[in-house]
């Protein structure tokens, strides 16, 4: 079906919005997968912050020209399934990676953060905010815990000495 040329051009901007205030992006291809899958992946995604899209390759080539994401260009064959992060960068990645778990049509064809391709499972990989926040935290408890026991030590080999 023919879009219109002022169709085409709000698509473009729709998509550039969304890229331009992105953390990360993955790109998929859904062929072959039911609409109610996919309306449970969509909304999947608005809960976690992420915009998704099928776009036509064209459109998104244009769309992505000059930013970041410039570097997927070459991942935009066949039909695309685009997400872009808005909260967290693994975001889109970790809910595209669960969901092609379990739907074997969906193909994950790239990512991308900061200006570079990545790989999707590095991408998914990245701990929350609130779980990174706690690994430091733990990693500083150890840290204090360890100086803690070497001051004791230090402290009771005076009073032996």
């Amino acid at each position: 079906m023919a879009i219109k040329l002022d169709d085409k051009k709000a698509i473009v901007a729709e998509v550039q919005e969304a890229a331009i205030g992105a953390l990360s992006a993955v790109v998929a291809d859904a062929r072959g997968v039911t609409v109610g899958k996919i309306t449970e992946l969509r909304k999947q995604a608005r809960e976690a912050g992420v915009w998704m899209k099928v776009v036509r390759n064209t459109l998104v080539r244009r769309a992505v020209s000059g930013t970041e994401f410039e570097c997927l260009s070459n991942a935009f064959v066949g039909p695309t399934l685009i997400a872009f992060s808005k909260e967290h960068p693994g975001a889109a990645a970790r809910i595209f990676k669960d969901f092609a778990k379990d739907n074997a049509k969906f193909e994950l064809k790239g990512a991308a953060f900061n200006g570079a391709t990545v790989s999707i499972d590095v991408l998914a990989s990245l701990p929350t905010r609130n779980e990174a926040i706690a690994r430091l935290m733990s990693t500083m408890k150890e840290a204090a815990a360890g100086k803690l026991v070497r001051t004791i030590a230090a402290v009771r080999d005076q009073k032996q000495a």
